[in-house]
């Protein structure tokens, strides 16, 4: 997988761009603010349908503009594909080779990406809810059955919250309508627990293998899914529903009084282990950026393993967070087979022969040179 260029037309900082990409790895250098992990953003933009910094579609578009685009030509094992996003004050636009896509679940996937910033190293140490993100981000780029579901349970959750929050003003509201919108629940919750069962432990055999490299085999890193039901990986997804349709039944007072849906992947989580050990709460902050990094080094290799090539590695200034032993490791396995963005605020530091091979671009003031 590999971008040959990129044209970021009013997006961000950058009125207009045009970028063509030779060698493997790309460097951004500049001061702080200058555009760099702008670059960054777009492509993840191109992968996932948004932004990784903002939920706020608007912040992407150039002041006084009324529209921003990004575009770009993306090679794949089995041929060239174009890829479009517009962004307008209406909403997105995705097209793929021309063609819009009416729904954005069916856009996303086409380019594979892994994205990697000093935040990420809050996917150890963070709340749950970035957890549930870093999952929901990773499954939907190499399922699209599994972005529907996400979507539509969102959409049912929130009309049974909304009921649950009802029923706290109006005390005789029935109960009948919560039993269907449980049902409706129970039966996407269990498609998205299978599918996180089924990647959590995929990913826990590469992350392992991984670590265990970092470390000499001195320390064992493992993955637990947090479950918030009583639905288990050996369940069929009939039983699971009627498993989990009985918990609503039995949360039903509890939920009444807070005016939320208590159980479900909503609230799930999964926790990192190292020789058994909870890193989250126990870990040193050496061992908490270990683990983030065998669990970002075990993407790529999962996503290539899913899809068949190697997604684009965007590396946003992260290198400075990570010591001489560590980055010499990520760059060591990414090298001659993953292209990678880099974006650093110079190149001291950055003397790894990989980097010294780099195809440089400096930024300043959204104009790159």
């Amino acid at each position: 997988m590999h971008l040959r260029n990129l044209t970021l037309s009013h997006y961000r900082n950058y009125e207009s761009l045009s970028l063509s990409f030779d060698g493997q790895i790309q460097l951004f250098i500049g001061n702080n603010a200058q555009g760099k992990t702008n670059v960054l953003e777009s492509i993840y933009l191109l992968a996932l349908a948004k932004s990784h910094r903002t939920s706020k579609d608007k912040e992407l578009i150039s002041w006084n503009a009324d529209y921003a685009t990004v575009r770009s030509d993306i090679e794949r094992r089995y041929g060239s594909v174009r890829l479009e996003i517009q962004l307008t004050s209406k909403g997105k636009r995705a097209k793929i080779n021309g063609l819009e896509q009416q729904k954005l679940s069916e856009f996303v996937g086409a380019l594979n990406v892994v994205m990697f910033a000093p935040e990420d190293l809050a996917i150890v140490k963070g709340a749950p809810a970035q957890r549930r993100r870093f999952i929901d981000m990773e499954i939907g780029q190499v399922s699209r059955t599994y972005l529907h579901y996400l979507s539509n349970y969102n959409k049912v959750l929130q009309q049974k919250n909304q009921l649950l929050k009802d029923m706290i003003i109006k005390k005789n509201i029935s109960v009948d309508m919560l039993s269907i919108w449980n049902t409706q629940l129970a039966d996407l919750a269990v498609k998205l627990l299978q599918k996180r069962f089924e990647y959590i432990g995929k990913l826990e055999a590469w992350a392992k293998s991984i670590h265990a490299g970092i470390t000499d085999g001195k320390e064992e890193l493992t993955l637990h899914y947090v479950n918030t039901t009583p639905v288990t990986a050996d369940m069929n997804l009939q039983q699971a529903a009627d498993t989990l349709h009985t918990a609503y039944e039995e949360m039903l007072e509890r939920e009444k009084q807070r005016g939320s849906t208590l159980i479900g992947p909503h609230r799930d989580d999964f926790s990192l282990r190292i020789n058994g050990i909870d890193v989250q709460t126990f870990g040193s902050q050496g061992q908490q950026r270990t683990a983030a990094l065998s669990l970002k080094l075990a993407e790529i290799e999962l996503i290539k393993e899913e899809v068949g090539e190697y997604p684009v590695l965007l590396l946003d200034d992260v290198l400075s967070e990570l010591d001489e032993h560590r980055q010499t490791l990520l760059l060591e396995t990414i090298q001659d087979k993953v292209q990678t963005f880099v974006s650093s605020t110079g190149v001291e530091g950055l003397k790894h022969q990989v980097l010294q091979q780099a195809a440089r671009h400096y930024v300043r003031e959204g104009k790159i040179s």
